[in-house]
Order: C-alpha cells, then sequence, then structure tokens
C-alpha cells in the first residue's frame, strides 16, 4: 500500500468508529467497526481476525461491562496478531501490542510519502465536503427538531467529544495495522535456548513430583472428590474449609506445575531415544496427573457454589481453572511427538476462544439462574447482590417470588438503544422489566 492509501483506510476507520462505536456502553458497533477495519486492509490472517470479531461481538449479545472489558481488550490483542506473523511465546506477546506501535512508527513514513507524492486526490474534495458539513448541520439542526432527531438517530453526539477521540484512536490503529503489513517486524528472533540440562539432572526433580502427585491423589481421592459425603462425615469440616481453601491451593499447583514442564521441556537434553522416552514419559504423567487435580479443583468450586451460590469472582475462577485444563491437554498433544512450535499460538487462540465461550454463557444471567434455583430449593438468596449485576439478569427473576424480585429490580432502569448500541440482553430485560416489577420489596 502507497502512503496515500494508508491515509485514505485510516480515514475510512476513523470516521467509521466515530459513526459506529457506542464507547460508553456494550453494543453492536464494536463488532461493525472491527470488520470495517479488517475490511479495509483485507490482508490479515484469519483465524486472529474471527477471533477479534468474535471478542467484539459479545458486547452485542451481553451487557456486563467487566467481562465486556475484557473482551475488548482481547479483542484489541487478537486484532494486532492478525497483521502479525508470530508465532513463538515472545513473537505472540510483542505481535499482541504491535499495532499502536507501528502507529507511532508509521507516523514520519506517512509525512514523508504524502510530501513526496502529494495529498491524495480525493483528500481537497473530502475536507472541503467536511468543512461545508461541519457549518450547515448544526444550523438545520437548531432550526427544526425533527431533523435534530433524525440525525440523532444515525450520528453520534459531536458534543461530547467522543466522535474526534475515535477516528484519532481508531484511525492511528489502522494506519499502525496497514503499516505492519508494510514493514513487517522480525517478531521471532532467534531465542532458542541451549538445551544443557542432562537426564540425570532433570529426572530426580520431576520424578519425585510425580511421585508426590500421585501419592496425594491416591490418598486424598475420597477427600477430592467425595462432595457432600465427605464434608457431612468429617468433624469439624465445613463446606468454606472443604471448598474454598482446598480451591485456591489446587489452583497454585496447576499454575506452577505447567511452569516446570515448560521449563524442563525447554532446557532437558533430547541426545537419545532414551532422553525422549524419558522426558515424553514424566512430563505426560505430571501432566495427567495435574489433570486430575484440576478436575478436583472445579468439583470443589461447584460444589461450593451450589452450597453458597453463585457469584462472578467464583464462575470467573472456575473459566480460568477449566482453561488451564485444556492447556494441559495440549501440552499433552505436543509430547506426543515432542514437537511444540504450534503450542504457543494454541494457548493464546483457546485463551481468547474461552473469553467468547464465556460470553456465550452470558454468565451473570447463568449466576442469576442458579441463585433463583437455589433460592427454590432451599429459600436462601443474596438480593443484594443480584441487585449488583447488570441487565443480564433480569429475564432470569421471574422464577422469584414478587417481593424478593421487587427488591433485586428496585432501582432498575433500562435505557433505550440505538443502532449502534443496540444490545441482545438490555433489549430482553426491557422487554421483561414490566412484567417483572409488580408487588412491593419488603425488607
Amino acid at each position: 500500500m502507497t502512503p496515500n492509501r494508508v491515509l485514505l483506510a485510516g480515514a475510512a476507520g476513523g470516521l467509521g468508529a466515530a459513526v459506529l462505536l457506542p464507547l460508553d456502553e456494550p453494543g453492536l458497533g464494536w463488532a461493525l467497526t472491527a470488520i470495517l477495519v479488517f475490511a479495509l486492509l483485507r490482508h490479515v490472517r484469519p483465524g486472529w481476525a474471527l477471533l477479534s470479531v468474535a471478542l467484539f461481538a459479545v458486547g452485542a449479545f451481553v451487557a456486563a461491562e467487566w467481562l465486556f472489558t475484557l473482551c475488548v481488550v482481547a479483542g484489541c490483542a487478537a486484532g494486532s496478531l492478525a497483521f502479525t506473523d508470530g508465532r513463538t511465546g515472545r513473537g505472540l506477546v510483542f505481535g499482541a501490542a504491535a499495532v499502536p506501535v507501528a502507529a507511532v512508527r508509521a507516523l514520519p513514513w506517512l509525512a514523508r510519502g504524502v510530501k513526496e507524492n502529494g495529498a491524495p486526490p480525493l483528500a481537497r474534495p473530502i475536507a472541503v465536503t467536511a468543512g461545508l458539513l461541519l457549518v450547515f448541520v448544526p444550523l438545520l439542526a437548531g432550526a427544526d427538531a425533527a431533523f435534530a432527531d433524525l440525525l440523532g438517530s444515525i450520528a453520534p453526539d459531536e458534543s461530547s467529544g467522543r466522535p474526534v477521540l475515535l477516528f484519532a484512536t481508531v484511525g492511528l490503529g489502522t494506519i499502525g495495522a496497514a503499516y505492519l503489513r508494510i514493514a513487517p517486524p522480525a517478531l521471532d528472533h532467534a531465542t532458542d535456548l541451549p538445551r544443557t540440562v542432562s537426564r540425570r539432572e532433570w529426572v530426580l526433580p520431576v520424578g519425585a513430583l510425580v511421585l508426590l502427585f500421585a501419592t496425594f491423589v491416591a490418598v486424598q481421592v475420597t477427600t477430592l472428590f467425595g462432595g457432600d459425603e465427605h464434608v457431612l462425615v468429617t468433624p469439624d469440616l465445613t463446606y468454606a474449609d472443604y471448598a474454598r481453601t482446598g480451591f485456591w491451593q489446587l489452583l497454585a499447583v496447576t499454575v506452577l506445575t505447567l511452569g516446570v514442564i515448560a521449563v524442563v521441556a525447554r532446557l532437558a537434553r533430547l541426545d537419545s531415544p532414551t532422553d525422549r522416552k524419558w522426558l515424553r514419559g514424566l512430563l505426560g504423567a505430571l501432566s495427567v496427573l495435574t489433570l486430575v487435580i484440576v478436575a478436583s479443583a472445579l468439583a470443589r468450586m461447584w460444589l461450593y457454589q451450589q452450597a453458597y451460590g453463585f457469584t462472578v469472582l467464583r464462575v470467573l475462577v472456575s473459566a480460568c481453572e477449566l482453561w488451564l485444563g485444556v492447556v494441559y491437554l495440549l501440552v499433552l498433544a505436543a509430547g506426543v511427538r515432542l514437537e511444540g512450535k504450534w503450542l504457543a499460538r494454541a494457548v493464546v487462540g483457546t485463551g481468547f476462544a474461552a473469553l467468547v465461550g464465556l460470553g456465550a454463557l452470558n454468565p451473570e444471567r447463568f449466576i442469576a439462574e442458579r441463585n433463583v434455583d437455589r433460592h427454590q430449593a432451599t429459600g436462601k438468596i443474596d438480593v443484594r447482590y443480584l441487585a449488583r449485576l447488570s441487565d443480564d439478569v433480569v429475564p432470569a427473576l421471574a422464577g422469584l417470588p414478587e417481593d424478593l424480585r421487587a427488591c433485586v429490580l428496585e432501582y432498575r432502569r433500562v435505557g433505550g438503544d440505538d443502532w449502534r448500541s443496540w444490545n441482545l440482553a438490555r433489549q430482553q430485560a426491557r422487554e421483561a422489566l414490566p412484567g417483572l416489577t409488580q408487588g412491593d420489596c419488603e425488607r
């Protein structure tokens, strides 16, 4: 792409963002903006681009802002990877932040190109058109309320300054992404560490871990998967002691073991078929035993939530633990042939996919549904906690008694959306709210 074409692509991307993006809330416009930028630049890596659009599209279906914030950050990272060629862990880390860096690097190149080749042919008429619209549109909008309402339904409010900010931010991002295709950075420098650790140096510590994990699983099998029965028959053991404390220790074991496997797999010498067999066998055994611990941690957290109720934090850490289980399965697959060049991309890709899956689950609605079910079974529910959640929860409250439902929805107001900020969860909440707000809250 020539500097003039890059400049026009940046202007088109920035203009699209200024019109499409609802900056203050999740909405359809986020995914539309991502699609526009990818369409303008075309030459992208389809897998990362699809993940990026899917992450931004979560905002069209889920109202929880904490989840959407995570998806926006991940969507930007995936979008940056769509324009780079990172394959190793180092390449993926730098590739995820490559677009903003490239935007800064592109500005001098862009200025030189425009100076040498002249401004794009359409630059002057576009500037004149924009100037005329800036003068006449406010005058006509002030002269007629109906015309002003029409403009408000198809264009953002200029008074906030957000369109200018969005134009500059997304425009520069589009320019940076285009520059990455023109001058791709070398993200995967030769960083191969020498395999200096002989078999006799790593077999003993790894073998000790395998023996330790095997003993732990064998001795604690009734504890790990004992569930209700184990808690009921063990003196002075509560669900909190059994599930909450045990979960965090087992989560720490899961993460630390992954680091041990990565270091050994990277540094162990493979001078002979025997070395390969030992590495494959011990690391495979360690991974399988850790998967058992992952399953036990998930079982503990599920039992805890069944007993004490579901919360965002509990669901989120459970999702992280589940993703770590997937990572261990990928490690096992890489260990079959001791070939893991694809592993870093798979780990990052499944992490992004897990966020998309969390959005598909709609965690806050899931939490509300489970807590309503728990109330129907036990009569216990935390209405104050449910009241703090987003509009995702509203349709799930139909199963609550009127007085409790009124307490949850007492201060609930669901505003309207235009086409940019359309969100399925908010639309369903608006439709359900009139029929759910009958009765008075009894505190």
